[in-house]
């Protein structure tokens, strides 16, 4: 053992954090070091807080820490234009590009028959019922251009298929395969001016 038991610890769960590798999380560990005592309070507070106050939203399944997300509770957005997307990630960044003034809704994953996830096993259910509700909607589909992201695609089709629903998809300047949320603002925001309708 090269390091002491408590620092190993806090290296080995710096690790479990996504592109974090060994050398990585010995600078973060050894940094952590360095905080005051009132920092490694807060910090520890922090990771409390994000783990007992952050849920999905119940209407879009975004995260928030009341019942209903500040996107959804927005009366100035428009409820009828609904942007459907992967994770909660993808919503950061289009809030990020700033001019997107619709609402979300996150599917949580994405149809694989592969790995044994079927349109019961993502949040489509409650979208069904959101376009029922809303007046002459439109759903942009923002999914990535895997074979998941175009078997989701198909399916949101069919189940709108003869009903009074503008499915429209991010224009293909983005290229195959890329996650929304690693786009870059101006790519994004292009996506979503030149998206194009698939069904209406």
């Amino acid at each position: 053992m090269v390091y002491p038991k408590s620092l190993e610890n806090l290296i080995n769960y710096y690790k479990k954090l996504p592109g974090i590798g060994e050398k990585n999380a010995e600078r973060l560990a050894l940094a952590t070091l360095n905080f005051k005592e009132e920092d490694i309070d807060n910090f520890a507070a922090s990771l409390e807080d994000v783990k007992n106050k952050i849920h999905k939203c119940k209407i879009c399944g975004h995260l928030t820490e009341w019942e209903i997300c500040d996107i959804c509770k927005d009366e100035s957005r428009d409820h009828n234009l609904i942007c459907v997307i992967e994770d909660y990630k993808s919503v950061f960044s289009f809030e990020k590009a700033g001019n997107y003034r619709g609402v979300y809704h996150v599917l949580n994953g994405l149809i694989s028959p592969a790995d044994n996830i079927g349109p019961d096993n993502i949040n489509l259910a409650s979208l069904v019922k959101r376009v029922e509700q809303a007046e002459k909607p439109e759903l942009i589909l923002a999914l990535k251009s895997t074979v998941e992201g175009e078997t989701t695609t198909l399916y949101i089709k069919k189940i709108f298929e003869n009903k009074d629903v503008v499915i429209s998809r991010l224009s293909y300047g983005i290229p195959m395969g890329a996650e929304i949320d690693y786009l870059d603002i101006i790519t994004l925001d292009k996506a979503l001016e030149d998206r194009k309708k698939i069904s209406e």
